[in-house]
């Protein structure tokens, strides 16, 4: 039996495509063991969001060939497709794997092996790592361009999963004991808007509100009991597709709502198509359908151009939001992208600083609101047992995506357990008794 090990680099997205690659090479009647290890086959999921993740990207697949000198090395997805040649230029690697073929990967590496076919893939996943949630990719590509992303060359235009092939997976999951799904995808906002969906729905076969009409469905499965999303855009935020999301009882009001800048200069550069007036009004539509939303998001700083006030912009304005949390991230050009061509490219001490303050302020955000919840009554799902400061816990998150820590002699892992929180452990846990089960 040949060993395969994988190491994953990136988003959930990628996370999802390891698990059916993992899943496929496992039914072909591999063994799969920990990267740590020594294997005959190495899958290196790829990443090139930034340079950076290039590097990271290059460095696992040479870590890889330096554990087994003898072992096929895989590279697939991302880096990949914006660097096709990199198996002429890299001697490490043997098997380039693109991001429209990883569910073939197991033919890929067979063929390459002993020059013939091996299975009929999986397309769906029917087990994960996790135990008590799981991600569900639900759509791939981007056609939004924004200045400084390369996904869109990595990934191509917008493709949408088939609905009923999503139901069915999430049905078997149900069956295997998960309780949470979050929907995800590298621009989830624009699921169903591609031609092939767009067509199906003129003819009658789908609706033409798709993201929506999906959660519908599979809120009506068996045993689902939550439904998270992955980011969003500003503009999928409307009237009509809050109130129709807050009929949804699995759904979980915790939004990640793409910023990136709050200084409008900066998002108009960046070539996102909203302004920090109408990011505002979406927020504020989300507070008027939900009591006490989480809403998070992403912040780039250090943009090319960004100057001390328009960093000012950016600050003021996440506290006049108040998100729970704020992803912070310094600008890191990419080869390829028209924001590497910009002029006024900041130094990476600038950056450093400017990400730093965003950070100190977005701790503070955070913690006043988890702070909401003590001697609140929630519900949390329970994922593992840890220790935290030396004691073991019971640890999951609410609906919001706040963490809890409850003590209890039974095993409550998979469970939804009603709690009270009667103090914060540290800044990011709270303590929690529990109500009932």
């Amino acid at each position: 039996m040949e060993k395969v090990a994988f190491h994953n680099l990136g988003c959930k997205v990628n996370a999802y495509e390891m698990e059916l690659m993992q899943q496929n090479f496992r039914k072909s009647g591999f063994e799969i063991v920990p990267f740590s290890e020594k294997a005959d086959i190495y899958v290196i999921n790829t990443c090139t969001v930034t340079n950076i993740a290039d590097r990271k990207s290059r460095q696992m697949l040479h870590r890889a060939k330096a554990r087994n000198p003898e072992a096929v090395v895989v590279a697939a997805g991302c880096y990949v497709e914006t660097d096709p040649d990199c198996i002429d230029k890299d001697d490490c690697i043997d098997v380039v794997v693109g991001n429209k073929d990883k569910e073939d990967i197991v033919n890929i590496v067979v063929r390459y092996l002993h020059g013939i076919q091996s299975c009929e893939p999986d397309h769906t996943v029917n087990s994960l790592t996790e135990h008590t949630r799981a991600y569900i990719k639900i759509q791939d590509g981007c056609d939004q361009y924004c200045s400084y992303c390369i996904i869109p060359f990595s990934r191509g235009h917008v493709t949408s999963r088939d609905e009923d092939e999503t139901v069915k997976e999430i049905a078997s999951l149900t069956a295997a004991g998960y309780r949470e799904f979050i929907l995800t995808g590298i621009h989830l906002s624009s699921y169903g808007l591609n031609e092939a969906y767009n067509n199906a729905a003129k003819e009658g076969s789908l609706t033409n509100r798709p993201l929506i009409h999906i959660i519908k469905r599979i809120s009506e499965t068996e045993g689902v009991e939550r439904i998270r999303l992955s980011s969003l855009e500003p503009r999928i935020i409307t009237e009509e597709f809050l109130e129709e999301l807050a009929k949804v009882k699995s759904f979980c009001p915790h939004f990640h709502l793409s910023l990136q800048s709050g200084s409008d200069a900066v998002l108009k550069r960046m070539n996102r198509r909203y302004d920090s007036a109408e990011y505002y009004e979406k927020v504020q539509l989300i507070r008027k359908y939900f009591e006490h939303p989480a809403i998070t998001t992403d912040v780039i700083t250090g943009f090319p151009g960004e100057t001390q006030e328009e960093f000012e912009q950016t600050k003021e304005f996440l506290d006049k939001v108040d998100f729970y949390e704020v992803h912070v991230f310094a600008y890191s050009r990419r080869h390829g992208t028209v924001a590497d061509r910009m002029p006024g490219q900041l130094t990476q001490k600038v950056k450093s600083e400017r990400s730093r303050i965003l950070i100190e302020d977005s701790g503070a955000r955070a913690k006043r609101f988890r702070e909401y919840y003590l001697n609140r009554e929630t519900d949390v799902l329970i994922e593992e047992e840890t220790d935290i400061n030396g004691e073991t816990y019971q640890v999951g998150y609410n609906r919001e995506y706040v963490r809890f820590a409850v003590r209890d002699s039974s095993d409550l892992t998979g469970c939804i357990v009603n709690v009270t929180a009667d103090s914060m452990i540290n800044d990011e846990v709270l303590r929690a008794g529990i109500c009932r089960v």
